[in-house]
């Protein structure tokens, strides 16, 4: 079973989805139990043939902020290269710790999404400065896994 968190319309919800068998699966959405029929000829029809993976960096500024001028938890936070999800799924494994050095093209995180595993790789050379998930969180699309300085 797994578990994601979603937020609409700003209410929250936890979803728990079973494996799904055939077209067929069981969700429990805040407490409530359904049973669900999937309509697996859309899902298919949608779903790409290969995972395409974008790493984001963050914007540059376009005039460097006096250090007076910048709290010191924003300026931690702003510098690095932030690796972010490409797809919801399951975080498997973490292949870094904090402060290891990594090259461009390292495998770093193993994703499972849609019943597939999924490699994310570094997108430059650098450091470990943070890992912001562990083995076995949900985690959606665009949500920051790791930064890397």
């Amino acid at each position: 079973m797994k578990t994601y968190k979603f937020t609409i319309n700003g209410n929250k919800y936890s979803v728990d989805v079973a494996d799904i068998e055939d077209n067929k699966t069981k969700v429990e959405v805040n407490g409530t139990s359904y049973e669900v029929t999937l309509d697996m000829p859309d899902m298919m029809a949608s779903r790409p043939s290969k995972p395409v993976v974008k790493i984001a960096t963050p914007p540059t500024p376009k005039a460097a902020p006096t250090p007076a001028a910048v709290p010191q938890a924003a300026a931690a936070k702003s510098s690095g290269s932030a690796i972010k999800s490409p797809l919801p799924g399951v975080v498997l494994d973490i292949f870094v710790r904090v402060g290891d050095t990594v090259k461009a093209g390292q495998h770093i995180v193993l994703l499972e999404a849609m019943k597939m595993e999924n490699n994310i790789d570094a997108d430059r050379e650098g450091v470990i400065k943070e890992i912001r998930v562990q083995r076995n969180d949900s985690v959606m699309e665009g949500d920051v896994l790791l930064v890397i300085e």
